[in-house]
């Protein structure tokens, strides 16, 4: 069995759940924040058997696309300047893939 540790863009998350939930995988969603742009991402935990990891991984890759985002850049302290937007790349997925000895639901 393995535990997949799953962390995406909040944005990519609701998506995600429901293509897992179609294929009749189950999925724990936890909330966390992302340190690079301080924005919320989602961690969700979903545990396959071993043979199913592939199936979880095509839908994570299909699912998650990165992409382009502009964001503002900190205000600069110029009297008369306004601050440009700068493109960063969102999205996509981090994923875990750990061995698991055993799995109980209680």
């Amino acid at each position: 069995m393995k535990l997949l540790i799953i962390i995406v863009d909040d944005s990519d998350s609701r998506p995600l759940m429901d293509a897992l939930n179609r294929a009749q995988i189950g999925v724990t969603r936890l909330a966390s924040t992302g340190g690079f742009l301080l924005e919320g991402n989602t961690t969700l935990l979903v545990g396959v058997p071993d043979e199913q990891v592939d199936a979880v991984l095509a839908i994570v890759r299909s699912t998650c696309m990165r992409r382009q985002r502009l964001i503002p850049q900190p205000v600069a302290e110029m009297p008369g300047s306004a601050p440009l937007p700068i493109e960063v790349e969102v999205g996509g997925a981090i994923v875990w893939v750990l061995h698991v000895e055993q799995m109980q639901r209680i």
